[in-house]
């Protein structure tokens, strides 16, 4: 199922109606989580931002999704915003950060939900389908496709193929370089980042993070209002980024424990992705997902922030589908 789109403005939510933050108890963490449409108990859909984000970055979907009936509740994941940040590494591995899911479903009352995640968190949500399958009642996943496990891990491979400034590899092998880069200016870092209808490039030949980082003029336009990015930056430079980091640095210890799961997700699943995102489409999905359906939008990585309003129509859309069927 394919639904191209053209990009459009993207309309500018009140910022003062984004949710209040609660900061949720989960047994050896807090998270801070934004909860709305209550009212609409038994319908919860769980949203996962990914890095470097925020439950703000679903600040378009969550009104849409309380007015189709939904209870949203949008967490800032350990490492992230006024949420817990453990100082171990290992503390952001699958187990840890899928778990940190199941609490919060334990916490409101759920058996199951609706999973939605974009980029590290849709890689978050693809894990809880096949750790704990029987939490997940749907998953739809922005950008990040379900990721085969392999007969090598994960940073291994990369090292081998995209070399060690690749940024996954970079990360794991030369801890704390990227951090200090990226914290040394974070509103320049994130406004370098967040950008759309980017021009085409040359792969970079160092380690891109950095490279956007030390990026004197942003390029493209940006992705958001100046109110929205400082929501961003504000969060960021109180947090650092070495906690949301840790998640790339558990890829391989990911990769191990998941070696005795059963790798099929066996939930409907509704794969989004960006045209002109530069994350790599799974080709074998299907094999892996067997339930699953695809959209693609005309857009960048972004997906849910730079064609907001054709997000939204694409996972209600779905979602009823699903439900009637």
């Amino acid at each position: 199922m394919t639904s191209p789109s053209s990009p459009s403005a993207p309309s500018r939510p009140d910022l003062a109606a984004f949710p209040e933050p609660t900061l949720v108890p989960l047994g050896g963490v807090e998270l801070e989580v934004f909860e709305a449409g209550r009212e609409n108990a038994g319908r919860p859909v769980v949203l996962c931002h990914g890095w470097p984000e925020l439950a703000y970055s679903w600040r378009h979907q969550v009104p849409a999704l309380v007015a189709a009936g939904y209870h949203v509740i949008a967490p800032n994941q350990r490492g992230f915003g006024g949420s817990s940040r453990p100082t171990e590494v290992t503390d952001y591995d699958i187990t840890h950060l899928t778990g940190d899911l199941v609490a919060l479903l334990d916490h409101y009352g759920y058996e199951d939900a609706v999973f939605v995640g974009h980029d590290w968190g849709a890689m978050v949500v693809w894990g809880l389908a096949v750790l704990h399958p029987s939490r997940v009642d749907k998953v739809v996943a922005l950008s990040l496709p379900y990721q085969e496990r392999g007969e090598r891990p994960w940073v291994e491979v990369m090292a081998d193929v995209l070399g060690e400034d690749f940024y996954f590899v970079h990360l794991n092998r030369q801890p704390g370089v990227a951090d200090a880069v990226l914290e040394a200016d974070p509103a320049r870092f994130l406004r370098n980042l967040y950008r759309t209808d980017l021009p085409p490039a040359a792969p970079p030949s160092g380690m891109m993070l950095i490279d956007v980082a030390r990026q004197e003029a942003p390029l493209g336009e940006p992705l958001m209002s100046d109110d929205e990015l400082a929501v961003f930056v504000s969060a960021f430079e109180a947090s650092g980024f070495t906690a949301g980091l840790n998640w790339y640095r558990n890829l391989d210890r990911n990769w191990h424990l998941l070696a005795e799961v059963d790798p099929v997700v066996r939930r409907p699943a509704l794969m989004v992705y960006g045209t002109r995102d530069t994350v790599a489409r799974a080709p074998h999905l299907t094999t892996f997902v067997p339930d699953v359906d695809v959209v693609e939008l005309d857009c960048g990585h972004w997906i849910q922030q730079e064609l907001p309003e054709e997000t939204t129509r694409a996972i209600l859309t779905w979602l009823e589908q699903r439900d009637a069927g």
